[in-house]
């Protein structure tokens, strides 16, 4: 690159500037707030994992075959940047020995995520968000709590048009032999399928029903139902779930095609969609149980289910208007002059009280006023060599335009 050219930020990755970070804290904070509420508590785990523990989710998946963000091998480890969050938990909850006490254990975690993917509208490599795991229970009221959570979690940021889908998808015992009829269903129908199609056809059919590719959509139509394949045992499990959510009053649509791209996932699978989306892209949360996970990374098996909320796309739904700005500061000091030393002790003294920033620009008292609206302030403190000499100061009530002279001793109790 030539040195005249500016360096911009990576291919797929954003800035969160000032401006947003209302909204990202908004969606944050209700997300804190709301797992408290359950009953959950906060766990952090490493951005880096070893590769293997994120390739034992399964081969077949984008987020180890296309998208896992490889580290160049240093040493004996192979390692790589999270793709996603649960896995990691789960390595978290048996190595530090969570699993020793009270079952289950609910637990979330906010952060970022990594996934060399396309970049697009409201997908990035770095991403962020809220994960929700109850890990050591098998109940579908588990199951139902996890859904009831994420739905209050999106409604407390102010999203109230929201479409959830709700399909079960099986276990070890019901799925092998749907899997036969999935593919039975396919085979006559691999010379149109894409390459990637082709080759999950005999490796891991199910996620053909989770094709992205245009023109494979209209397969899935007539496909085989897989929760019309459940043995007694998901059936039983599927049909209280949905008693569950009707009891809690929760709309959801059943979808029979709804499958999750991860290999671990089990029985209920579930994805929250703003109204009027059209593609599973556009998913706000995606989650389900994944009784199998444990096993897969060489734990004892242990039933768990949660979900992934991403931030990212929360926050580009949340109406800025219904989120006032923060101020970058309550008061500015606007010294009419070089009084620096001046100028920086009535900041001091203010700060006791109110967020406070100083212009120390050599400009005009105007253009310096211009600059306090810009930064919202509520007050402007003004201070002219003369008044700074006595310790005097005069403060502007930036709402009403009333203005007083005070001490600087009795600024903090009139900013109070």
């Amino acid at each position: 690159m030539p040195r005249s050219e500016p360096i911009k930020a990576a291919r797929g990755v954003h800035d969160i500037l000032p401006a947003d970070l209302p909204r990202w804290r908004a969606a944050q904070r209700a997300a804190e707030e709301t797992a408290t509420r359950y009953g959950y508590e906060e766990i952090i785990t490493p951005l880096i994992e070893q590769a293997e523990l994120i390739e034992r989710i399964g081969a077949d998946t984008d987020a180890v075959s296309k998208e896992l963000y490889r580290f160049e091998k240093r040493g004996t480890q192979n390692l790589a940047l999270r793709p996603e969050a649960t896995a990691g938990v789960v390595r978290a909850y048996f190595e530090n020995g969570l699993n020793q006490g009270p079952k289950p254990s609910r637990l979330y975690l906010i952060g970022p995520m990594f996934r060399y993917d396309k970049p697009q509208q409201g997908r990035y490599r770095q991403f962020y968000q809220f994960n929700v795991e109850v890990i050591g229970g098998g109940s579908p009221g588990f199951d139902a709590e996890v859904i009831e959570l994420a739905q209050e979690w999106l409604t407390e940021v102010g999203l109230q048009d929201l479409r959830l889908e709700v399909n079960s998808i099986g276990d070890s015992r019901c799925r092998p032999a749907y899997l036969e009829k999935l593919k039975e269903y396919y085979r006559p129908l691999q010379s149109q399928l894409g390459g990637d199609s082709q080759l999950r056809l005999e490796r891991n059919p199910l996620r053909l029903l989770d094709s992205k590719v245009p023109h494979e959509q209209q397969f899935k139509q007539n496909a085989p139902k897989i929760n019309d394949h459940l043995c007694e045992e998901c059936a039983a499990h599927w049909s209280m779930v949905k008693r569950l959510l009707d009891a809690a009053e929760i709309e959801h649509e059943v979808n029979p095609y709804l499958v999750r791209g991860l290999d671990y996932y089990t029985r209920t699978v579930f994805e929250f969609y703003p109204g009027g989306a059209t593609g599973q892209q556009d998913a706000l949360v995606a989650g389900g149980r994944y009784d199998g996970l444990a096993e897969a990374e060489g734990w004892p098996s242990t039933p768990g289910v949660g979900f992934a909320g991403g931030i990212d796309r929360v926050t580009e739904q949340i109406d800025a208007t219904a989120i006032p700005p923060r101020p970058a500061a309550d008061v500015v000091v606007l010294p009419d002059g070089e009084l620096p030393l001046e100028a920086a002790e009535v900041a001091r003294i203010c700060r006791s009280v109110r967020s406070v920033a100083v212009d120390y620009e050599p400009k005009s008292l105007a253009a310096k006023m211009r600059l306090a609206n810009r930064l919202g302030a509520k007050w402007v403190v003004l201070l002219t060599p003369d008044e700074a000499s006595r310790r005097m100061a005069r403060v502007r009530d930036m709402s009403s335009g009333a203005q007083e002279q005070l001490d600087w001793a009795e600024l903090p109790t009139r900013l109070a």
